[in-house]
């Protein structure tokens, strides 16, 4: 065999051309691609089930009057803001007494799991019964400063209402605070008048209406207001604003100096519940 043969024979055996796949042509088309030509569709246009909600735009109030929040099955819910019940020297000096001067202390409260926590803030109460909320009770304390006598007759006057105990708040700075809750513990009545008189820092005052049976406890979408109370400012909280209302301070995030609390209510013993 010649040598060229041999070559031809040995190369055969391993430098077979490689199979080169076929390239697909109009008839290998799967069919399916064909759906792409369709004719025009009509779109229909059909009702939410659930109408569209918008969030409501929290409200300001910093001006002093009489506002009525809102009105329901439960009644009115009133608020009245009286910026300068006190004159500036006059707030001053009592915001230092009080500061100085009242046995302030911080309360171990319960969640509803029985978890105890320490409140953000300092407090101390007056009154001729004790206080219970949050599952703790504050003994009753029939000592009252001067100033908080004082002012607690200025705050009737002014309001045309009567009231036999308080409790103080003192929130040190930005960082302290009181969460959402209504003023509606049994002793203090089915429409309790909350009169709550500011002095020191300005802090935010924010409230929420309660949601409606159907939003089953989602806040979402209910009413809001802010209100800015400043130095020796008074705001009565009346009707049926403990009712359809919660409340709070919240943390503020920047530099706060001290603030004073003070809120004036009417306590009534709560009834006897044991079996005679």
């Amino acid at each position: 065999m010649s040598d060229k043969r041999q070559r031809a024979r040995v190369q055969g055996s391993w430098a077979k051309p490689l199979h080169k796949p076929q390239q697909p042509t109009a008839q290998h088309v799967p069919s399916a691609a064909v759906s792409w030509k369709c004719g025009p569709r009509s779109f229909e246009f059909h009702q939410p089930a659930d109408p569209i909600r918008e969030i409501p735009v929290e409200k300001v109030i910093e001006n002093a009057g009489d506002y009525e929040i809102s009105q329901g099955p439960t009644g009115v819910s009133r608020l009245r803001l009286i910026p300068g019940f006190l004159q500036q020297e006059e707030a001053d000096c009592m915001f230092s007494k009080l500061l100085a001067e009242l046995p302030w202390s911080q309360k171990t409260n319960y969640r509803m799991m029985g978890d105890a926590y320490e409140e953000p803030r300092l407090t101390c109460w007056y009154g001729e019964l004790p206080y219970t909320y949050s599952r703790s009770a504050m003994q009753a304390n029939t000592q009252w400063h001067p100033v908080l006598t004082t002012l607690c007759l200025g705050v009737e006057q002014k309001s045309g209402h009567k009231f036999n105990s308080l409790l103080c708040n003192l929130y040190r700075d930005g960082k302290d605070s009181i969460g959402w809750h209504s003023d509606n513990e049994p002793s203090l009545g089915p429409q309790p008048i909350i009169a709550s008189l500011s002095l020191g820092d300005t802090r935010v005052f924010s409230l929420r209406k309660q949601p409606l049976p159907e939003d089953k406890g989602d806040y979402t979408y209910v009413e809001r207001i802010r209100i800015p109370l400043t130095h020796g400012t008074l705001l009565l909280m009346e009707g049926c604003t403990q009712v359809d209302w919660q409340h709070q301070v919240a943390k503020e995030y920047h530099d706060r100096g001290p603030r004073i609390n003070l809120t004036f209510r009417t306590i009534y013993p709560e009834p006897d519940l044991k079996c005679s």
